[in-house]
């Protein structure tokens, strides 16, 4: 692993100067982040969402995840009891100039959404070759 990391969470921070504009709750999806040698994997759990649903934006090194949800309800049924909340999900991270920010990837399938993170060449390990004198 690499002395400094290059992802660092942000726990319940908007980005700079945005301000919602619905009322609706706002969840923070839990988040794994793999570390390989060529890049960072992160693992966000977003329930209820799909790729048109998910923003992500990348603005002075914060890489912000947005995404909302929508509970489709069957036809001609009306909802006596819930416990599964609706609501947007948000989080943010901030990452280092060690990331390679044109070759960043999001995928989404069943809910979780995959960021791939690769490391710029100065990040990525080197594996220095010995020669005999």
């Amino acid at each position: 692993m690499a002395d400094e990391k290059s992802v660092q969470v942000q726990q319940g921070k908007s980005p700079a100067g945005a301000e919602r504009t619905r009322m609706r709750r706002i969840f923070a999806p839990e988040v794994d982040i793999y570390e390989k040698a060529d890049a960072y994997i992160l693992l966000a759990d977003m329930p209820g969402t799909d790729e048109k649903s998910i923003n992500i934006n990348l603005e002075n090194n914060i890489l912000t995840i947005m995404g909302s949800m929508d509970v489709k309800r069957p036809e001609g049924y009306e909802l006596s009891y819930a416990e599964f909340g609706v609501g947007d999900y948000e989080r943010s991270f901030t990452i280092t100039e060690a990331i390679d920010r044109n070759k960043i990837d999001a995928a989404v399938k069943d809910g979780v959404l995959r960021l791939t993170l690769p490391k710029g060449e100065a990040a990525k390990p080197k594996k220095i070759k010995v020669k005999p004198m």
